[in-house]
């Protein structure tokens, strides 16, 4: 089964024109799909940006929702030397 995820302008997110097009709603996509920053061209600035906006469109669809994001649980070990 494909999904069909909505593009930017569906949305009514206007791409601001000093960045680059294609790159944003590639960034945009890639956000949508749940995927991670993981390669040097996702650093590119328009990526990125389209990249956040993906994510704040996902967080504030959840919202709408009602569903709760948890901050992220983790481990730290810590040394003492004396």
């Amino acid at each position: 089964m494909a999904f069909t995820y909505p593009t930017p302008m569906e949305l009514g997110i206007k791409i601001p024109g000093h960045l680059i097009e294609q790159r944003f709603r590639a960034g945009f996509l890639h956000a949508l799909e749940g995927k991670q920053l993981t390669r040097v061209e996702h650093l590119k600035l328009s990526f990125r940006e389209g990249y956040r906006a993906g994510k704040l469109v996902i967080r504030e669809q959840r919202r709408r929702q009602g569903i709760l994001t948890f901050p992220v649980q983790g481990r730290m070990a810590f040394r003492m030397t004396g």
